[in-house]
Formats: structure tokens, sequence, C-alpha cells
């Protein structure tokens, strides 16, 4: 493809109709498709085009030459991304699961394989495939509530932040909190003396989502996916925390010798940590609180990204302006004639998790 005379890469997502309908995989098809067809985000992926005949149906979106960060894991020291490297590509995860929160999706899919890197370094999800999209006319997951909410109180007594506004930002085209400046996002609002009117907070959490689904990567299912509980938009931040876990260390927390003793362990094992490499308290702390097993009781469950923005870990980046955030890795320049599909790496055929639906 062309666009303004400058060749444009996109890659394509070729699926077979025949094999789609026999496996019962046609709803999830166009499930994926509606959803590409809604975002519009710089960590998302756009949809240039469709194009399907009777066989074959193919979606094209954007081509990401860095790969994505399971592969770019197993090319760093020791297999694993230091701190700063990990705050970077989770906060732009972070801002991401909070856009399609607001659309009223669920992810349920968040692994380092569906995190890819683009030319500029900077992140962007893919395969929506296993996402959960809320039905309904009456449905507006996006919320502007104010200080005096009891969650938002709660929020902010527990990151043990004063600030309505320390660490929050506004990733919406058209901003829904009013006279708040998002390239300041720790100012106050200006208030006339003798007047105290409350302050605002955006919130986009589709709490009301609920599914029975057994779908997901078995290392990073949520408790309440494995036990049959149901499930809402918290198992996301579950991922995050898994995925955190992995960036860091090079492995995801609970694993067991096959998928039977995994799925044993997300429920049951309690969460350690391995004495190297040595890691701070935050993150330590971050991981915690997303891989609370009572979804209840994990960060995010109640007012969402913000709770995440909010946490110490999080305290120098800047998320009004994470695009302008230097990213730890650049890929080198995209050459169609030299470029290998076929990356090598040393991690074994089993390293590479596999989706359950």
């Amino acid at each position: 493809m062309k666009g303004g005379g400058v060749p444009l890469l996109v890659a394509a997502k070729v699926m077979d109709k025949k094999e789609l309908e026999g496996r019962n995989k046609e709803g999830r098809a166009r499930t994926e498709r509606e959803i590409l067809e809604l975002l519009d985000h710089p960590f998302l992926p756009r949809l240039y085009g469709c194009a399907e005949n009777d066989r074959w149906s193919c979606l094209l979106t954007e081509f990401c030459p860095g790969g994505d960060l399971h592969v770019l894991r197993q090319r760093q020291p020791a297999k694993r991304f230091d701190e700063p490297a990990v705050r970077f590509y989770a906060s732009e995860v972070v801002v991401a699961l909070e856009y399609i929160h607001m659309l009223g999706i669920v992810y349920r899919d968040l692994k380092p394989e569906n995190v890819l890197v683009r030319a500029d370094g900077h992140i962007m999800l893919t395969d929506f495939d296993l996402s959960l999209k809320c039905e309904g006319p009456t449905y507006t997951p996006a919320q502007v509530i104010t200080d005096k909410n009891p969650l938002v109180l709660a929020s902010r007594a527990a990151a043990n932040d004063p600030s309505p506004f320390a660490a929050a930002s506004c990733i919406l085209p058209a901003c829904m909190v009013p006279a708040v400046s998002c390239l300041h996002p720790k100012r106050r609002r200006k208030k006339r003396p003798g007047r105290r009117g409350p302050e605002l907070e955006f919130v986009a959490e589709p709490v009301d989502l609920r599914s029975m689904s057994f779908v997901g990567t078995h290392e990073y299912l949520a408790p309440e996916i494995v036990s049959g509980e149901g499930h809402g938009s918290t198992v996301d931040w579950w991922t995050l925390g898994i995925l955190i876990y992995e960036l860091l260390y090079g492995f995801t927390p609970f694993k067991g010798a096959d998928n039977e003793l995994t799925l044993a362990n997300i429920v049951a094992r309690a969460l350690d940590f391995p004495k190297d490499p040595p890691v701070s308290a935050s993150i330590k702390d971050l991981i915690t609180g997303l891989l609370a097993k009572d979804p209840s009781k994990r960060l995010g469950s109640t007012i969402g990204a913000t709770a995440l923005k909010r946490h110490p870990f999080f305290n120098s980046v800047n998320w009004a302006l994470l695009r302008c955030t230097s990213p730890p890795y650049l890929p080198p320049a995209f050459s169609s004639s030299s470029h290998s599909h076929d990356v090598s790496d040393d991690s074994g055929p089993d390293d590479t998790p596999v989706d359950y639906y």
C-alpha cells in the first residue's frame, strides 16, 4: 500500500472461513473486526481495511517492525528487562487498557506476544479475538465522578495521595473533565474565594461486564476464570500483573510442570518474589496489588486505571506526554529484502503460551 507516495507496510491477519466455521469461531472473528473498527488510540492498532473472498478473510492493520515483547525479552541480558524499561511498557499498556475499557471492552489476552513494538519504540496491543465486547445501547462505562465518591476516597487513601489529580490524565480526543489541563496533570483547579466545588475524576472501567467463558492463556488466566466464578474487566489488571512480573523476572509467577498444575497454582499458591534480581519495593507492591486473587480487592477493580496511575511505581511517569517519552529500545530500520519472519532464540518450542477458548 502507498500513502502520499511513500510505501505503507501493513500486517495482514488471514483467516480461513471454513476453519472458522468448523471451530465455531465466526463470532470471535466478527467481534475482532468490530473492535478494530472502533479503535482510535496511539497504542492500539489502526484498521486500514478488510479483504475477503469465498475462502479467506483478511484484516489489514499497522505493521510493527520491532516484533513483540516476548522476542524482545529473549534478547535482553538474562532474558529480562530492567525496571525503567518495565515502567515504560507497563505505563503504555495501562492507558491502552483504560481506553478499551472506556469502550466497554475487556481485552482478556494480554501477554508479551500480543504487545508489539512500533518503529518508534512505542507499543501496540494486538489480537482482539478473545475480547469481550459489551452490547446494549444503554451501557456507558465512562463516568465522571466527584472526589466525594467513596471509591475515589478509598483509592486516594490507599495510594496515600491527597491530590485528586496527582497522577491523572485524559486520554480522550475530547476531554470529559472540563477545566483541567492535560498538560499539567498535577495542577489543581483554581476556585473562587469562599466557594469549594467538588473535584472531578474520570473513570473508564466497565464493572458491569460479566462472562463465564474460559478464555485466555493458561499462565495468564485470572483465578476467577480458572474457578469458573465468572469474570469482568478486573481480569485485565490481573494479566497486567503477570505481564509485569514476566518482563521483570523472565518467567511467570504461577507456572507449573504442566497446565493443570499451573491452574492449581493460580488459584491456591501464594505469590512470591525471587531474590535475584533485586527490585524496588514499589514494583513488588504494584504486582502484589494487581495479583490479588480476590477480584474485588484487586488494584484497579473500582476506579480502574486511575488507581494504577496513582501508584508510587509510576510516580515518575508523565501520563499526558507518554508519546514523548524516549523508549528503551528502537528497532532497526526495516528492510523487506533482509527481514526474516523466523526469529530464532533458544527458548524452546514450549515457551510460547497457547490460548484457551
